[in-house]
């Protein structure tokens, strides 16, 4: 035992620091989303003192472990594990450990599974403590010029097309900016999506590889990031996309004829005016008419080549 506490420290350039005991308890220690140097001393010592490092995957963290000479055992805790891993964990927080659980990137939490065990952990009367640090929504926030007093973190949107448009239909109305993830290759097609439901005119900002080497915040309506995309090669690297909130405009006729397209391309004519009507309080009939229109005149084709892709 006494070897294992002789390593329980972490270094900082040529300085080897002793880390302080931990009181037992679950830290949920955040972990910079790309650049390294980011890491809090508090989060260093929680890592170098900690019985057991829960993490997402244990070859990630252990870059992160190693660049600053940590030298502790981890435990995998994920979204496919979590039901076997889990009660471990919480047994080793009910016999007097500490645990520090950590994410590939970024805060725990945040679109992974930790939060069953920090419930489990609270209704077993165990004590939660948060480590702060980066966080890949707050950082393109920041970064992307749009209103930051209010804002939604949706995580990742659905990859089905109507149910990826219900999903955004819900959340147009939201007096807020609304922060995604999203996949490099479905990138294209989910800013065609957010013309159609919530408006080309949107101000909008991409947040690519951040605080990388090749990090990039680019920057305008939903409209021409959609165009720009839908032209350029697949990008490489995490992606975050910040919308602004709605002005409280009335749909324009364009964005109501590229979701009834939208929706008509997956369900028949009767059911997509249905589902329009739903999202944007229009009647019915009205809007049936509408589609059978389109389709008559050809004009899917021309909102195709308008950038709806």
């Amino acid at each position: 035992m006494t070897g294992e506490l002789a390593k329980r420290s972490y270094v900082i350039g040529q300085t080897e620091i002793s880390a302080r005991p931990l009181a037992p308890a679950l830290y949920l220690v955040a972990t910079p989303i790309g650049n390294l140097a980011d890491i809090t001393l508090r989060a260093l010592e929680t890592l170098a003192a900690a019985d057991i490092v829960a993490c997402e995957d244990t070859r990630v963290s252990r870059v992160l472990l190693d660049r600053y000479g940590i030298r502790r055992r981890t435990t995998a805790y994920h979204e496919h594990n979590a039901g076997e891993a889990g009660p471990k964990l919480i047994a080793a927080l009910l016999a007097g450990q500490s645990v520090a659980l950590i994410s590939d990137a970024g805060t725990p939490l945040i679109s992974d599974p930790g939060y069953r065990l920090v419930g489990e952990a609270l209704d077993q009367g165990i004590r939660v403590v948060p480590i702060p640090g980066p966080s890949a929504p707050l950082a393109a926030l920041t970064a992307s010029g749009l209103p930051s007093d209010a804002f939604l973190f949706a995580g990742f949107l659905p990859v089905k097309t109507g149910q990826r448009l219900t999903r955004l239909e819900a959340l147009k109305a939201v007096p807020a900016t609304l922060i995604f993830f999203e996949s490099p290759r479905r990138l294209a097609e989910t800013l065609s999506a957010m013309v159609v439901a919530l408006g080309g005119a949107r101000k909008a900002a991409i947040g690519r590889e951040l605080t990388k080497t090749f990090e990039e915040m680019r920057t305008g309506t939903l409209q021409s990031l959609a165009e720009h995309y839908e032209a350029a090669d697949t990008p490489k690297g995490e992606i975050v996309i910040c919308v602004g909130p709605s002005e409280a405009t009335a749909d324009e006729p364009e964005d109501i004829d590229r979701l009834l397209l939208s929706l008509a391309a997956e369900m028949p004519a009767s059911k997509a005016a249905a589902e329009a009507a739903k999202m944007t309080g229009g009647q019915k009939q009205a809007l049936y008419r509408r589609l059978l229109e389109l389709k008559e005149t050809g004009k899917n084709g021309e909102i195709g080549k308008d950038g709806d892709g």
